[in-house]
């Protein structure tokens, strides 16, 4: 297996392997992994594998979980498909930077997602290493921001759209999740920026060292999580996929960021992904 880095801050390229291999055979595993941890998100053309294939890879890595909202394969549970037609011109829950599934207590690990069919042109993913975000904030940020936590959730972001009721049953089943802004990945002991698209508030920025009279500093809070947020947008943390039928993208969505590229209508866009099940950040 040839790796073979795509920029200076993220992503590589995995020449000469076939992951059906990597099912059985340990050491390749081994090798997919570690270039994985190192840079955070690893690509692969020409993998046609099944579906059973496909989850047989995924779970090497731990158990799989479904999405609430999207759907997945009746066949393989954990699959998710994410389908995008022509007649959904505004279905755009991807087109926003995430990490996946920051609305539960614990997210995903990672995922490995899967392009069935794509346009000719168009429908790229961006990746953006939020170590490297965290690493190069100014000083005083990473004072400012060292003890704080953060909400995350599913209502104010898939839920937004759906009638009143469905949106407070789906917040009854996930209530929304606190994490710190700033997690320690639990492999590498790095610290990671880890507010994201589903993040709506900090929880313990109100104190009294920080507000003079009643609330006079929440815009204050609410500007730097903007600001925070706005970290996965710079070019220099980022690398950008184009998919082809049968590309795969692996990714550790502790340390990362995402962003389906929604340039593409009227054309078809199918992907599947499984995602992995993760731990609950600190």
């Amino acid at each position: 297996m040839n790796v073979e880095p795509l920029t200076c801050a993220i992503g590589a390229e995995l020449i000469n392997v076939n992951l059906a291999d990597a099912i059985h055979d340990d050491g390749l595993f081994a090798e997919i992994r570690t270039a994985l941890l190192k840079h955070r998100v690893v690509f692969l053309r020409n993998q046609d594998i099944t579906r059973d294939e496909h989850v047989a890879f995924a779970r090497r890595f731990g158990e799989l979980e479904d999405h609430p909202v999207a759907g997945s394969d009746p066949d393989h549970p954990g699959l998710v498909r994410i389908y995008k037609t022509p007649d959904q011109p505004n279905d755009r829950y991807e087109n926003a930077w995430h990490s996946d599934a920051t609305w539960r207590v614990a997210p995903q690990f990672g995922a490995v997602l899967r392009c069935v069919e794509c346009p000719p042109v168009g429908g790229d993913t961006m990746w953006a290493n939020m170590v490297l975000a965290y690493e190069k904030l100014p000083e005083h940020i990473k004072m400012q921001i060292a003890e704080l936590r953060a909400r995350h959730s599913i209502e104010a972001s898939f839920g937004a759209a759906m009638p009143i009721e469905k949106r407070l049953a789906l917040k009854a089943q996930y209530p929304d999740a606190e994490h710190p802004v700033v997690r320690t990945h639990p492999e590498t002991g790095e610290k990671v920026l880890f507010v994201n698209g589903f993040t709506t508030h900090f929880t313990n920025y109100h104190t009294p060292e920080r507000v003079r009279y009643g609330q006079d500093h929440t815009q204050g809070s609410a500007g730097l999580l903007q600001y925070l947020i706005s970290q996965a947008q710079i070019p220099e943390y980022q690398v950008r996929w184009r998919w082809k039928k049968n590309s795969i993208a692996i990714w550790d969505n502790r340390s990362t960021q995402h962003y389906a590229v929604m340039d593409y209508p009227p054309c078809h866009r199918k992907m599947e992904r499984a995602g992995i099940v993760g731990d609950t950040p600190y």
